[in-house]
């Protein structure tokens, strides 16, 4: 989700670079950076920290050129700094690029190009990406054929803008999974990784479209496949405003971010599930992998969290349970750290948090460490507090997520934690390498059916149109399905400002039951085939006391067709991961209440995206 942004015209490009960039800070703010070709060398500036500081880096200071490229950064290899900042530029100097996505195999192109005596000076993988295209540079005499080349050989996710002072006149351009904007001007041309950074520019844009290339001159833009051959593209006009050009067209940050959910799962599980020569999922892999030996002497997995994180938490105990048969305590982190806990040195402590500066969840990490415990840190942010002092840490590749309340990081958390639960399952010889591939095989389906999800939200909405004045609303489940329950209740909760309440089926005759009447909601969420009779009786009791019911659930053979008011079908899956398809439906109701109701979803009232206070 970092921002990029390139000018080629007339004028100065600074100043049009650093205004552009002010219109992408939603999509990473870590640091920023240019760099501009001044005719005959390329000026780079960058700065660690909010775009104001290569603001003030570069103030007084009249960088001359009108070809160049800026960025601003969402960290994914390598901490926050001004070494690691984009844009990067290749030993010799004589190619910068900026970049968006994530290379897979940049481990093993950086150990070639290491090889052949190339000095690394970050710890990111976009210079291993200008530096291969600075050595194919070498060989070719032609950067179009080398940036051409390197695409080729290059895994992963990308939207890159590149310049060579040896062509001081054009930018090249590339995508693949990532997005990437050509703006059309007169006499300027720009790119951008989304609308925001053109509107003030110009309205006219080209989408490059996957695996496609852009030449960006003056004058003109020339389009390319991957093989080099010219294609033609009819440019496409922009009638938002500013707002919703912020937004993606998307009327809020929210259903944006629960639009993007199925790209952040790829990404989350991208280059972490290793598979054999026949394309078979074998294993996972975590970069930071210090802690095998940990895993098989582990006793018990400790979990600490707070708010949507915790819910995580709670998936994660059902999860490592059943696939890792690990013992499995999970807490609230500013009770945590109150109670005096009882550790062992060969617990493995797990604390999750999107921000990575969550005050209860550091004071919890740091009470297990000092207690000699090994703690892994679940987080979206790099450089974070959580992730330098923990042991070891695996980033949820989420991206910026704008929205107070959390959609997509709690799902990426998911995919981190089940990644981690096969993980330790598999070096505890208690998962077979059958059953492994079995789960890593559902696990890469999942983004695909979120998206299936998606496509269908207009039920949801309906559903929500109809229920959104209800005073009281439940969520039941049953095992993974109550955890799921937490955490769709409190996104309602968050963001319609409704009371709704979680709570284990299995619980209703033990006290709720009394609040059920015509005016409540209950919301059975069922992906456990073994457990259908069961909630289905649930569901039965509800229904005679005149309460409306919704069931989210992947069964196929309608087994609560007369038992639930409405049924809104998730695809099918395996019950154990299945927590991460469920809660789709309930944000998106919570979502469609909230407007509904004629709330703000993105600022619901009293609440702050990172509680980094007490």
């Amino acid at each position: 989700m970092c921002g990029i942004v390139g000018y080629v015209g007339n004028k100065l490009a600074t100043p049009i670079l650093i205004d552009s960039l002010k219109k992408l800070e939603y999509r990473g703010y870590d640091s920023a950076g240019i760099a501009v070709l001044d005719g005959e060398n390329i000026l780079v500036r960058k700065a660690k920290g909010a775009l104001k500081e290569l603001e003030k880096r570069i103030a007084g200071e009249t960088i001359k050129g009108s070809v160049g490229i800026g960025h601003t950064r969402w960290a994914t290899h390598g901490e926050p700094s001004d070494v690691n900042a984009h844009p990067h530029t290749s030993e010799d100097g004589a190619i910068s690029i900026v970049h968006n996505g994530i290379i897979e195999n940049y481990a093993e192109l950086k150990a070639k190009l290491q090889a052949e005596g190339v000095v690394f000076k970050s710890k990111t993988d976009t210079e291993v990406a200008v530096n291969l295209i600075s050595k194919l540079y070498k060989e070719e005499k032609d950067i179009f054929k080398a940036a051409t080349k390197a695409l080729h050989l290059i895994v992963g996710s990308y939207a890159l803008g590149i310049i060579c002072k040896d062509y001081p006149d054009r930018i090249i351009c590339a995508r693949k999974e990532s997005p990437l904007v050509v703006g059309l001007g007169k006499g300027e041309n720009f790119i951008a990784s989304d609308v925001p950074a053109l509107l003030k520019h110009t309205r006219d844009v080209l989408y490059l479209g996957e695996k496609e290339i852009a030449v960006l001159y003056t004058d003109h833009v020339d389009l390319f496949n991957y093989e080099g051959e010219k294609i033609i593209k009819e440019p496409s006009h922009i009638d938002w405003d500013m707002d919703a050009a912020e937004k993606g067209g998307y009327p809020h940050f929210m259903l944006k971010e629960i639009w993007e959910q199925p790209k952040a799962l790829l990404d989350t599980m991208r280059n972490r599930i290793i598979k054999d020569g026949t394309g078979k999922a074998t294993d996972v892999y975590f970069e930071e992998n210090k802690m095998d030996d940990a895993w098989r002497k582990a006793r018990r997995v400790v979990i600490t969290a707070c708010g949507t994180a915790y819910h995580a938490g709670v998936v994660a105990k059902y999860a490592f349970e059943k696939i890792a048969r690990l013992k499995v305590d999970i807490d609230v982190a500013s009770e945590f750290r109150y109670r005096n806990p009882i550790l062992d040195k060969d617990d493995i402590f797990i604390v999750i948090s999107q921000s990575g500066e969550t005050a209860d969840t550091l004071s919890a990490m740091r009470l297990a460490k000092e207690q000699g415990l090994k703690v892994v840190a679940i987080t979206n942010v790099v450089g974070s507090t959580v992730s330098r002092e923990a042991d070891d840490v695996i980033y949820t590749m989420a991206g910026p997520e704008i929205a107070v309340a959390s959609t997509k990081a709690y799902t990426t958390q998911l995919a981190c934690l089940f990644l981690l639960a096969i993980k330790a399952g598999k070096l505890r010889g208690v998962l077979s390498q059958e059953e492994t591939t079995a789960l890593l095989d559902e696990l890469e389906s999942i983004p695909s059916k979120v998206q299936e999800i998606l496509d269908n939200q207009d039920t949801i909405q309906k559903f929500a149109s109809e229920q959104f004045n209800k005073n009281k609303i439940f969520y039941i489940g049953r095992q993974f399905d109550s955890a799921s329950s937490l955490e769709a209740a409190l996104k309602l909760k968050e963001v319609s400002y409704m009371h709704s309440e979680a709570f284990a089926a299995g619980e209703l005759k033990h006290g709720p039951i009394a609040l059920l009447d015509q005016k409540t909601l209950v919301v059975a969420i069922a992906t456990e085939p073994a457990l259908y009779e069961k909630i289905g009786s649930n569901m039965e009791e509800i229904k005679s006391r005149a309460a409306t019911v919704l069931a989210i659930t992947q069964d196929g053979g309608k087994a609560f067709d007369k038992k639930a008011d409405a049924i809104f079908k998730i695809p099918d899956c395996s019950s154990t991961l299945a927590a991460i398809l469920a809660v789709v439906p309930a944000q998106l109701f919570a979502y469609y209440c909230a407007v509904l109701r004629g709330n703000d979803p993105d600022k619901p009232r009293n609440l702050a995206k990172s509680v980094t206070v007490e």
